[in-house]
């Protein structure tokens, strides 16, 4: 019998409403979180360096993005001590770079599959339209 994630973290249980570890999975899995987490994958980027790599993220989302994760403790947000805001860069943190490790394996896999997927849309639509 395996062990169940619950049992090696008491006090985390991702499933109950209300756990502090759901809030930090819908940061990293929402709409955009995963894509940003991806963009710092290559070291720290200014901001509009991760807007030009995650297409069509607004400034909006992407700003919303980096606080949760800023204080998440996922990524860090390094600004100069004098000079222009616009030289910020965030990079990610230890615990961002092995959720963005995972994250890249889950996108391997997902390109691996695609093939599969396609053709289940395939014969899925087929059904339908019959």
């Amino acid at each position: 019998m395996s062990t169940q994630p619950t049992e090696l973290f008491p006090g985390f249980e991702v499933q109950a409403e209300g756990c502090e570890s759901r809030n930090i999975l819908d940061h990293i899995t929402g709409r955009w979180g995963t894509l940003v987490l991806l963009a710092l994958h290559e070291g720290p980027k200014r901001f509009s360096e991760i807007r030009r790599a995650v297409q069509g993220i607004n400034e909006k989302a992407l700003a919303q993005s980096l606080k949760h994760f800023e204080r998440d403790g996922i990524v860090d947000r390094l600004a100069p001590e004098e000079g222009y805001p616009s030289r910020v860069e965030y990079r990610l943190t230890e615990v961002g770079a092995g959720l963005e490790q995972r994250l890249r394996e889950l996108v391997v896999h997902l390109y691996e599959e695609m093939p599969k997927v396609l053709d289940s849309h395939a014969a899925y639509d087929s059904r339908r339209s019959s």
